[in-house]
């Protein structure tokens, strides 16, 4: 098993934090892992991505350039991440913002309206999470229980207090998530 993957949005959506949480749980499920980020010199506004790869077997590079899974959080992401899925793979995106659906047809489309459950949960800082769960839900790679030692080891422990509130978040991704039939 080896899984490619690229996370890709705004920065302050929690892309980065999506990712390395992502990568600890494979970490924490002895998996081989590489985590590379890429983002500009904007903190909040500029654009972010992060490629993860997980797998059972040692990899070669952490540079990939097609992915089985696009995560995809803005218009931007979309449009220069969208042709770098894999025929076959899949690409999940959140529609806020998002101008201009997913237009491929030999890919899996999948939508999670996270900016909209993250206001349901009256947190929107639980966006990242939503998107997580939602991710878990269509590709279980990782087992719950080392996706929350995943977030024990990424966040400060004088956060740790959010961990239920992210479990949270984690299941209302996989309750909201859906096929996107007509992007």
């Amino acid at each position: 098993m080896k899984e490619e993957i690229i996370i890709a949005g705004f920065g302050g959506q929690g892309v980065l934090s999506m990712g390395k949480i992502l990568a600890y749980s494979g970490i924490m499920q002895d998996m081989e892992v590489t985590w590379m980020p890429s983002y500009g010199p904007e903190m909040r506004g500029g654009t972010a991505n992060v490629t993860v790869v997980l797998s059972d077997k040692r990899i070669s590079s952490p540079i990939v350039h097609n992915v089985d899974t696009a995560i995809i959080l803005n218009q931007q992401s979309l449009d220069k991440f969208q042709d770098a899925v894999k025929p076959g793979g899949l690409l999940l995106y959140d529609p806020n913002g998002i101008t201009h659906p997913p237009t491929r047809e030999d890919v899996k489309i999948y939508k999670v309206e996270a900016a909209e459950e993250a206001a349901k949960l009256g947190n929107s800082k639980a966006y990242n999470m939503i998107v997580m769960g939602a991710f878990l839900k269509l590709k279980p790679l990782v087992k719950m229980e080392n996706v929350i030692k995943g977030l024990k080891k990424s966040i400060p422990e004088r956060h740790h207090h959010l961990i239920p509130m992210n479990e949270q978040a984690i299941q209302r991704g996989m309750e909201a998530v859906t096929v996107c039939s007509s992007c």
